[in-house]
């Protein structure tokens, strides 16, 4: 497999068995479930999540107090920036959402190297992140109860891997002790088929019901007695004399009555469809609106609150748990999902947070980004500001009493002019 073969480590486990489930079935699940993406509204509402998704810029940060510290400099800042020789960020981020929601379960293997220090302690420096594919997922577990995964692939290919060693993110994860989806870790699409089979049978029948109304026009009525030939001939000489009409009109002997056929042609109505178009679109929490984008402030913040927000926290914690290792944790290291490039609406309330805590004196600068969707910057790092001119929060009370370089005699101290 070339370079592929590189991302999985030869490690066995030794003694295993399938990993213990509490509901009894053995911990082998397959990746393949019925095709919900032949539905136009399927692609449509989740190329709305997945596009939301694409715009979340992954940061690796430290907590020092509270606050935010961005760790710009680790090799695993490094690959959330360029995971991989195929793939840009938004990229990758796409590729992954997307395989979520096919088998509500992906996985990314990490590609790192791994060492101990003269203390003892676990270093990684990481090369790439690289999200797979599939066909046969197993859980097992060795004698000692570590557990491990093995991947099996289309073309016959096996790699076991650590679990602890793999992102695994999750979607509608429930029943199934290991796996997203339904018990046996597959995709739980029944309610959802009846509601696209529905659709399919209206916009069938919509389909039909157009083709028949060109169908049969009128009648041509014939004031005699025709027997079946004469019949036959008749039709043939009706045909002919359709196909050599070009301005419209139809030449008729006394013979013939031309009856046209009253049309009152009724489909399914409007509000039927988009009441099965909406049934579908809640399933993924995607409103009309939001699919159209034609939407208010409101609308969307209520869309990313519901629907993006629970993925992006997934997401940081489902990294987190997997990359960072056990030192790293206990000096709070994180990585976190910023929204960045988001365009948030109606961060009225917001403002006015930032603006009360921040005159006081009572948030961070890189709080106030973090609070926006904004990445913290290392520069912000341990800085407060207050109102009184906006000056460091430590030296505020010397600014206003004038000692140590503060305001001259004189010089009001609620001045505009910043410092």
């Amino acid at each position: 497999m070339g370079w592929i073969s590189n991302l999985f480590k030869k490690e066995q486990p030794q003694q295993a068995t399938y990993a213990e489930v509490l509901s009894g079935h053995a911990p082998i699940f397959s990746q393949f479930g019925q095709n919900i993406y032949a539905s136009d509204v399927v692609q449509q509402a989740i190329s709305c999540i997945v596009n939301e998704m694409k715009k979340l810029q992954p940061q690796h940060i430290r907590l020092n107090g509270n606050d935010v510290v961005p760790v710009n400099d680790s090799s695993l800042q490094r690959v959330l920036d360029n995971p991989n020789p195929l793939m840009t960020t938004s990229e990758f981020i796409e590729k992954v959402t997307w395989l979520l929601f096919l088998n509500y379960n992906a996985f990314i293997i990490p590609t790192f190297y791994e060492w101990k220090d003269e203390k003892g302690l676990v270093h990684r420096r990481y090369e790439g992140l690289y999200p797979i594919l599939p066909s046969q997922v197993d859980f097992i577990e060795d004698a000692s109860g570590r557990l491990f995964v093995k991947f099996r692939f289309n073309n016959g290919q096996e790699y076991t891997l650590k679990y602890s060693d793999v992102i695994h993110l999750k979607y509608r994860y429930s029943v199934n002790q290991y796996m997203g989806g339904n018990e046996n870790g597959q995709p739980d699409n029944d309610a959802l088929l009846k509601t696209l089979n529905l659709n399919h049978q209206l916009l069938e029948g919509i389909a039909k019901g157009m083709k028949a109304s060109y169908a049969v026009n009128a009648v041509v009525k014939y004031n005699t007695m025709l027997d079946s030939d004469k019949t036959e001939k008749a039709i043939k000489e009706l045909e002919g004399k359709l196909k050599k009409s070009e301005s419209g009109f139809l030449p008729m002997d006394l013979r013939g009555e031309y009856i046209p056929i009253q049309k009152d042609l009724r489909l399914v109505d409007r509000d039927v469809l988009e009441f099965v178009d909406t049934k579908i679109l809640r399933h993924y929490g995607v409103s009309l609106p939001i699919l159209t984008g034609d939407y208010t402030p409101e609308q969307y913040q209520a869309f990313y609150q519901k629907t993006i927000e629970p993925f992006v926290i997934s997401f940081g914690q489902s990294f987190s748990k997997t990359l960072l290792t056990d030192r790293q944790k206990g000096f709070r290291n994180k990585i976190q999902f910023y929204p960045e490039d988001l365009i948030f609406m109606g961060v009225k309330d917001v403002l006015e947070m930032i603006r009360l805590l921040g005159d006081s004196g009572g948030l961070y600068e890189n709080e106030k980004r973090v609070a926006l969707g904004m990445r913290p910057l290392p520069e912000l790092v341990g800085v407060r500001m207050q109102s009184l001119n906006y000056v460091n929060v430590e030296i505020a009370n010397k600014y206003q009493t004038g000692d140590d370089g503060g305001a001259d005699d004189g010089q009001d101290a609620n001045s505009n002019e910043s410092i």
